[in-house]
Parts: structure tokens; C-alpha cells; sequence
């Protein structure tokens, strides 16, 4: 049986300890202990909340609104950083693995959803061969109303700055703000059903408690 995505991502982090600088992987550390220790679930969208209707930008061109994405049956929106992050290049493909094929037969449309412009977010799609869409949250619009990013502690930037380096070049986006790692499942009447949100961004939901929230809508339909 292949690895779970708990599994995967810990050989993740048991590499960069055998690799990495250990001042590099402290400033790593800290910043994740930093965001769970922070976190406030209250201020993230919460299950029974009804949406707005809202438009991404599919990397492949053209828009994504909710309206599209709910023709079929549930949406399922995977929050993730950006195309060149390590732990979303484990997260996608177990996704498209372990979750997408469920999906599918269940009736649910999957995306991705990252800040990144859709010119540069399209290259995990095509690298990786998601089935799935992927789409840009523009200025992080969607993030900010489900209340789920975060902005680099000042450690991280200045790690960055170091190397020459700024998230906001990579995304495109001219900002440190990122969406923590999320799985939101909303139903034909538009309604929250499931919320995982990860404010350590290697810790990142399985593809079963996504599966189950949406057999769970087929099942017993929202009132």
C-alpha cells in the first residue's frame, strides 16, 4: 500500500534534517510552530456558512466561478502555496492519487486554488499531470475571506532576503501572504460542509476525511 501523505511529507522533513543547515531548518521550524501556535479556527470559514459567488482564474485560461464548479455535485478546493513549493509537489500528486479518482465517481468537482498568476501556477499542473483544475486566487481574495493566510515571521523573510529571494516575485502576487494548506467541500446550495485547515504546511489532510465529507452530502442532503 503506498504512503500515506502524513508519511509522505515526515521523509519530507527527515531529509532537510539530514540536508539542510540546521540555523535554516530552526527558522523552518519555528515559523510552523509559530502558526499553530497563533491559530484561531474561529477566524477561518466555518461549516454551515452559505458563499458568496466567487471567480477563479483557470490556469489553463477562462474563469472557474462557484456557479461552474457546483454543475456537477460538491466542489472541493484545495488550498496550497504556490507551483514550486516542496510539500505541495507531495501534496498534489497524492491527491491525484488517492483523491481525485473518489472524487469523480462521487460527483465532485476538484481544484487546486493558489495566490500564484496562472502563468506561472499552470507549471505544476502540466509537470506533475493533474486530471484535476487548478486555479488562481487572485490577490488572494478567496484566502482572505475564508481567513486562512498567513504573512512570513520576520525570520523567514529575512532568510529570504539573504538569498535573493521574496515570495511575492515567486507568486507574482508582490506580497508575503500565503494561504495555509486547507480542503474546503461546499454543496449545490453553496453551503460549507467540510474545513481542514493546516497551519503547519506539513501537515496537510488525508485524502479519506475529504472522501467522507463529501459522501456525506450525497447522503444525508443539506437542509
Amino acid at each position: 500500500m503506498s504512503k500515506s501523505l502524513k508519511e509522505r511529507l515526515a521523509d519530507l522533513h527527515a531529509e532537510r534534517e539530514r540536508t539542510w543547515d540546521p540555523a535554516a531548518l530552526k527558522i523552518n521550524v519555528d515559523q510552523r510552530r509559530t502558526l499553530v501556535e497563533t491559530a484561531d479556527p474561529t477566524g477561518w470559514v466555518q461549516v454551515g456558512e452559505r458563499l458568496e459567488p466567487f471567480v477563479l482564474k483557470d490556469v489553463e485560461g477562462g474563469d472557474l466561478s462557484l456557479e461552474r464548479l457546483l454543475e456537477r455535485g460538491p466542489a472541493v478546493l484545495v488550498f496550497f502555496r504556490f507551483a514550486s513549493c516542496p510539500a505541495c509537489n507531495i501534496a498534489l500528486p497524492y491527491y491525484e492519487e488517492r483523491l481525485a479518482p473518489g472524487l469523480r465517481d462521487l460527483g465532485a468537482t476538484l481544484v487546486a486554488v493558489s495566490p500564484q498568476v496562472p502563468e506561472r501556477l499552470a507549471d505544476i499542473k502540466v509537470r506533475q499531470r493533474l486530471s484535476f483544475k487548478v486555479a488562481s486566487d487572485l490577490g488572494n481574495a478567496l484566502g482572505r475571506q475564508f481567513g486562512i493566510l498567513y504573512t512570513a515571521d520576520q525570520a523567514s523573510q529575512a532568510a529570504q532576503r539573504a538569498k535573493g529571494a521574496f515570495i511575492g516575485e515567486t507568486t507574482g502576487t508582490g506580497t508575503w501572504e500565503l494561504p495555509q494548506p486547507a480542503i474546503i467541500v461546499i454543496d449545490h446550495e453553496r453551503v460549507v460542509r467540510f474545513v481542514d485547515v493546516s497551519p503547519d504546511w506539513l501537515v496537510r489532510t488525508e485524502a479519506e476525511a475529504v472522501l467522507q465529507g463529501v459522501r456525506d452530502i450525497t447522503l444525508v442532503p443539506a437542509e
